[in-house]
């Protein structure tokens, strides 16, 4: 009896002294998962001023992983004294970030980090909806969702509704907002929500990956267009509701993101829509701004007459900040601004020269052109660009300017998103193709721009590629942080 208690006593000491092992291997591995949190410096033994300083020499791509090392980490990855020596040492970033409408209309952001060549997917939009008075018999309130909806409807079915289909609005979800980009940040600026025209601004900060409420616009639009000048936004144009379905906006305004404030300005007088022959014409065409260029320390906005299916250009009007009025805009320009559908006009400003893109008739290339300041024309820079055929898409392609270069983005024929870069080493191929066509007096293909065009297959390279399948490209920006 006597052995047998003790055993059992041998072995109730042996249960309590692996317990109190085992208790403290538990304990050992809590405090080793937050010695992290309990060390006063980052890197123990090394102080704070030279762990920011390793931190800031390492590439952006990989701090989202380390933002998970610890609490402490995450919050000098986000803080403004890690991206002030990152300035101070030269070791800033250019990434590229793209908008694009998936299935079910959800937008989603992806940002390119052009050196790596690595894909980081932002988190998602938040969106300001509102409830449909005029069916709930209420006030409109503010919903706010973190899923976004994207546009189902194309600008030709905005403009559609111009001619009396009113009760397209009624159903119209969340569409139409504007992309700008100033000071290190993203902004999208007003849409439609159902027949409501926004006035909501959302910020994205690439620091913080996240998005966040900025100051409102004074009014509600959608479709507008954005530029920058002197690290300032300005918005123009688009459209709102009136009483008698969509009516065009002549009004702009300018964001500070210094002081989060909106300063009015000038309206844009649309001259030249002032002029038309007769009341009904005057009534039936609506001017329109189709694009935004900041060239030259000015504003340049193309301008059109809507009249579905039809559009007419019309030039188009220059801000000038230093005066703060508007200007006419020279008139070989605005003619030969290249359009793509719907009429909008898209371009860039690369090292102070204005790019458009020219769709040819073939159905798988297209034209850079580069507008001439001094002669007021458009010249050819590039052909042959490859722009495949996607007549159903409502935006085939995108411009940027990334690293001081001219970018396309666009889908391949396997459907990716392809970023095209443009090899400078062969831009006087280029140059030499525009001065062979220009100097031709029927603007017929030489044999010298025929040897210049040899080359032009070099001129193009692919930067970086990602699964697009049904994506849809709506918007591009890039910052530098």
């Amino acid at each position: 009896m006597g052995n047998i208690l003790n055993l059992n006593n041998s072995k109730t000491r042996w249960n309590y002294s692996y317990e109190v092992l085992q208790g403290e291997s538990c304990k050992r591995r809590r405090l080793s998962s937050n010695s992290c949190e309990d060390n006063e410096r980052l890197i123990p033994l090394l102080p704070d001023e030279i762990t920011i300083q390793i931190l800031a020499r390492v590439p952006r791509i990989y701090y989202l992983n380390l933002k998970l090392v610890c609490r402490a980490w995450k919050a000098t990855l986000v803080s403004s004294e890690l991206f002030s020596v990152r300035k101070g040492l030269g070791t800033m970033e250019e990434w590229l970030y793209i908008l694009t409408k998936v299935k079910d209309d959800k937008l989603l952001w992806y940002a390119l980090d052009p050196l790596s060549r690595r894909w980081q997917r932002l988190p998602p939009m938040p969106k300001v909806g509102f409830e449909d008075e005029t069916k709930k018999g209420l006030i409109s309130f503010p919903l706010r969702m973190w899923s976004m909806m994207g546009s189902s409807i194309r600008i030709v079915d905005i403009i559609m509704s111009w001619l009396g289909r009113r009760d397209a609005l009624d159903w119209m979800p969340f569409c139409g907002c504007s992309i700008g980009a100033v000071d290190g940040c993203i902004y999208a600026l007003g849409g439609f929500s159902r027949a409501s025209a926004m006035k909501s601004v959302w910020q994205y900060d690439p620091i913080k990956n996240s998005w966040a409420e900025a100051s409102s616009m004074s009014v509600g639009r959608a479709y507008s267009k954005t530029g920058i000048l002197n690290n300032k936004l300005y918005v123009v144009g688009g459209v709102t509701r009136g009483r008698g379905g969509l009516s065009p906006l002549q009004s702009a305004e300018m964001y500070d993101p210094h002081t989060g404030m909106w300063s009015q300005l000038p309206s844009m007088p649309f001259a030249r829509a002032q002029v038309l022959p007769t009341a009904f014409l005057a009534d039936l065409l609506k001017p329109i701004a189709t694009g935004m260029a900041s060239y030259r320390g000015r504003l340049f906005v193309p301008q059109s007459l809507y009249c579905w299916p039809f559009f007419v250009d019309v030039g188009g009007e220059v801000y000038d900040p230093n005066i703060n009025s508007w200007l006419e805009m020279p008139i070989g320009m605005g003619e030969g601004w290249p359009a793509r559908q719907a009429g909008t006009k898209l371009s860039v400003t690369v090292n102070d020269d204005l790019y458009a893109l020219d769709p040819s008739n073939s159905l798988d290339s297209a034209k850079i052109k580069v507008y001439d300041y001094e002669d007021d024309t458009w010249k050819v820079a590039a052909v042959d660009v490859p722009i495949h055929d996607f007549t159903d898409s409502e935006s085939p392609y995108l411009l940027a300017g990334l690293l001081g270069k001219l970018h396309i983005i666009t889908k391949d024929a396997n459907h990716n998103i392809t970023v095209l870069q443009a090899d400078m080493q062969h831009e006087h191929a280029g140059s030499a193709f525009s001065q062979s066509i220009i100097s031709s007096p029927d603007n017929s293909i030489t044999e010298d721009a025929e040897s210049s065009a040899q080359s032009q297959g070099e001129f193009w390279k692919v930067l970086a590629t990602r699964s697009g399948r049904s994506a849809e490209l709506v918007n591009c920006q890039s910052l530098k942080i």
